[in-house]
């Protein structure tokens, strides 16, 4: 299975927020959404950074509450790891175990095109287990079509 394939289930909608976001203004954009990281982009198509709830809690714990005025910038993660939508999930879980990553965005020609989170891995690994249990107990019971 490739990334593609779990954008096209998920859709390809990204939130972004601009470098000069204050963090406060961060944590309103997360609470909204719903999700646990935003990808950092001054033009909403490339990845300058990705933030994270937990960038913003070691920044909490190492700065004080002080950071909440401070931009995006001052807490993001520059180096952002990032695969195409041709990328098989196999190498992307890998990817994410390893470097301890809950979010990789996927770009395409330099554009970002969708983000794949922890979550969308496993709910992809637990349908891919739900309908081999359920074509195995087919087979056992003899109910195959």
């Amino acid at each position: 299975m490739r990334i593609s394939d779990i954008l096209r289930v998920k859709g390809e909608q990204v939130v972004t927020v601009p470098p000069d976001t204050p963090v406060e203004g961060l944590l309103t954009v997360l609470a909204q959404h719903r999700i646990g990281a935003v990808v950092v982009s001054r033009d909403g198509s490339v990845v300058d950074g990705i933030v994270s709830e937990r960038d913003i809690v070691r920044a909490l714990a190492a700065r004080g509450a002080g950071v909440l005025t401070e931009a995006v910038s001052a807490i993001q993660t520059t180096q952002v790891r990032t695969v195409t939508p041709e990328a098989q999930l196999e190498d992307v879980e890998r990817l994410m175990t390893e470097r301890r990553f809950r979010h990789v965005p996927v770009v395409v020609d330099g554009a970002l095109r969708g983000v794949v989170s922890i979550g969308d891995v496993v709910k992809n690994r637990i349908d891919e287990l739900e309908t081999e249990r359920s074509t195995l107990a087919d087979y056992i019971t003899g109910e195959r079509t």
